[in-house]
């Protein structure tokens, strides 16, 4: 059952929901609100209550014990003393005596505090304009039941997530630095040498013209659209980069068709908002406005024409280096050091000078979107108070105008920025994280919960963006990646190379990838049926055992579907892991390309697990689909041959359609 309630004078209805409900007469059944404007809500726990949800952010899968913030941030490198990272995903499930899920629906910053300032006290606070609310219950007594039904029940509300084409599950190499085509040419080549199995090859921002969006350097890149039909050939899709900045410059079409049409976003004074990114000064387009995203949408014709059918949208927060602004009170700042002997006060002062520009809230607060109210009325809305979702309003741009160009063609499409309704409209990959070995366990603990919110097509950069990663690392972070819907390595421009071939002997990192490739049924198969029902891929354990005392702690494990448990090694130099079974499984060991099983007893067990080893485990009474070695996703998965892994007499709901056209659908599930 859902229950919306409303607080305050919210501005806009947001793009979250599509299902929506009419206002309740009824009372919160959980929780008081303190207050309507500004927003405080205040929910007493009980001393085993756990606290799921918040999607992309920090810390473990229970939330308790900490404070965030629902704040769309540039935040490369993040780690568990940030309160926010790239996504805004208000919605929280609270597993105690009741069971009851929450989603605060807001574009602006909110604040979750779970009992970080009183460990028995959550408060949600939000000091901007309005904010709806809605409460989600369930009849089911069950408790594993009623967890799942509150999800469902949400996700039903917000709508089906994004389905990708079939190519998009294989494996995407990706660098900042293949700065021409024939350093792409050379990974793929180099893919084919090592027989390493690949699917797509990521550009960052090397290929543009002066970084400016929908261009391509001919420079680099003489001919685009002969090298894409090249590779093409290869059963190779390149994947293209657009950032939300347009360069302001004279004679640049894009600029020039912005400017003419008024889709910048607009400064107090009616002059266009101006801010650096990468190609230094540059516009933003309002994304809020129907025909700004029905024009920028359009713009991705540009690459279509030329072969891409993949892109990555970028540094849509949005991202702000500094504007003229910040640029002059760092610089008249600067000046009041000169001559000066820093003592321990003054150099602490002048050390962040440099970098107090990016991201100031001052910037954000300094310009505008048009918005249609909840009165029908168009206005002029600052920035910060919409916020969170403009990274979305982008993926929106670009879903929009991506299926008016491929009309009844699957095309991928990722984010950056994101906020709970821009899961209908494409993907997310977990931002600029880290070649640091908390980060696998990072990305462990951030699907279920992106799950929660509709992210099912997500994944982090494998061998960690910043920072140079190690073989080990990143054979490790692999045996993660094989199992997530978005697998790809990526690294930034000022790290050593860690392609899978980087690292001299392949064999090991072959026999990995060559897993991912012979468990592609399976993923597909749950990751549509996760989309089609709208359920969770990947769940803690504490889904589906919430009375095993044990498994409701285990945070370092996960459910993947109903047939499978997951448990990676994610620490440095360890030769295996401790892992705990809430239930008999079978035990499955691929090495050398090969899988062997074994039954293996409910209950703690310390597992061998060599870097060159993957393993995982498969329910008793359960079977999973596994196909014959295949290096591509353009390769035909040959269905009459595929054998099982599991117990061979239990049968498995296989998923299989063309994986490119938008006819999906659950009666393409057949008993296998």
């Amino acid at each position: 059952m859902i229950n919306k309630f409303r607080f305050g004078n919210p501005i806009i209805q947001t793009d979250a929901v599509v299902n929506d409900v009419s206002l309740s007469k009824n009372f919160l059944s959980l929780g008081v609100v303190k207050s309507d404007w500004p927003f405080a809500f205040e929910y007493k726990m009980a001393k085993d209550d756990m606290i799921f949800g918040l999607g992309e952010n920090v810390r473990g899968i229970n939330k308790r014990g900490f404070h965030y913030a629902s704040w769309c941030s540039d935040k490369p490198g993040g780690n568990e003393s940030d309160p926010s990272l790239y996504g805004a995903h208000n919605f929280i499930v609270i597993f105690g005596e009741k069971i009851t899920g929450l989603y605060f629906d807001t574009p602006a910053k909110i604040e979750f505090d779970i009992g970080w300032t009183d460990y028995d006290t959550l408060t949600v606070k939000c000091d901007v304009d309005g904010i709806f609310l809605y409460e989600i219950t369930s009849s089911e007594s069950d408790k594993s039941a009623a967890l799942k039904d509150i999800v469902r029940q949400f996700r039903e509300m917000i709508g089906q997530s994004y389905i990708p084409p079939f190519w998009a599950f294989g494996f995407q190499q990706s660098r900042w630095g293949y700065k021409t085509e024939k350093e792409v040419r050379e990974v793929v080549k180099t893919h084919k040498e090592k027989n390493l199995p690949l699917d797509s090859v990521c550009l960052d921002i090397d290929y543009m013209e002066e970084f400016m969006d929908f261009t391509v350097d001919k420079a680099k890149f003489s001919d685009f659209k002969a090298l894409n039909e090249e590779l093409s050939e290869q059963g190779i899709h390149l994947i293209p980069i657009i950032d939300a900045g347009v360069k302001q410059k004279e004679g640049y079409e894009t600029y020039e068709e912005g400017k003419k049409g008024g889709f910048f976003c607009k400064k107090a004074d009616g002059s266009n908002f101006v801010a650096a990114v990468w190609p230094g000064k540059c516009v933003f387009t309002d994304f809020f406005r129907e025909d700004a995203r029905k024009w920028f949408g359009s713009k991705y014709k540009a690459l279509t024409d030329a072969g891409v059918e993949g892109f990555w949208n970028d540094m849509n927060e949005p991202a702000l280096f500094y504007t003229e602004e910040g640029l002059k009170e760092v610089f008249e700042k600067f000046e009041t050091f000169k001559g000066k002997e820093l003592d321990i006060n003054t150099f602490f002062d002048f050390m962040p000078l440099s970098g107090s520009t990016c991201n100031r809230m001052k910037d954000y607060q300094s310009f505008y979107h048009e918005v249609t109210d909840l009165n029908g009325k168009k206005v002029n809305v600052r920035h910060d108070r919409l916020h969170n979702m403009y990274g979305a309003m982008m993926t929106k741009a670009a879903r929009e105008g991506l299926n008016e160009i491929k009309k009844g063609k699957r095309t991928l499409l990722y984010s950056r920025a994101s906020c709970i309704g821009s899961h209908r409209y494409g993907g997310i990959w977990m931002g600029d994280n880290v070649a640091w070995w908390n980060n696998i366990e990072m990305e462990l603990k951030m699907l279920p919960s992106l799950n929660m919110c509709g992210f099912l097509y997500t994944g982090a950069d494998i061998g960690g963006f910043g920072d140079s990663s190690s073989r080990d690392l990143v054979l490790r972070w692999l045996a993660l990646g094989i199992f997530t819907p978005l697998m790809r390595n990526h690294a930034a421009w000022n790290t050593r190379n860690q392609e899978c071939y980087a690292f001299g002997e392949t064999d090991d990192f072959k026999s990995v990838l060559s897993l991912r490739y012979a468990l592609l049924p399976y993923i597909y198969s749950e990751f549509i049926k996760a989309s089609l029902k709208n359920e969770m891929m990947f769940r803690p354990l504490s889904f589906d055992y919430p009375e095993d005392k044990i498994a409701r702690d285990i945070e370092d494990e996960l459910m993947l579907g109903n047939e499978v448990l997951i448990a990676p090694v994610y620490k440095q130099n360890t030769k295996g892991r401790f892992v705990y079974l809430p239930e008999d499984m079978i035990q499955v060991t691929w090495k050398d390309c090969k899988a062997t099983q074994s039954p293996i007893e409910k209950g703690g067990h310390y597992i061998d697990i060599p870097e060159d080893t993957v393993v995982f485990f498969i329910k008793k009474g359960k079977s999973i689909p596994f196909c014959k070695k295949i290096a591509q996703t353009s390769k035909d998965i040959d269905y009459s041959s595929l054998t099982k892994l599991g117990d061979s007499d239990a049968t498995y709901e296989l998923y299989s359609d063309d994986g490119f056209t938008t006819d999906i659908s659950l009666k393409n599930i057949r008993k296998y």
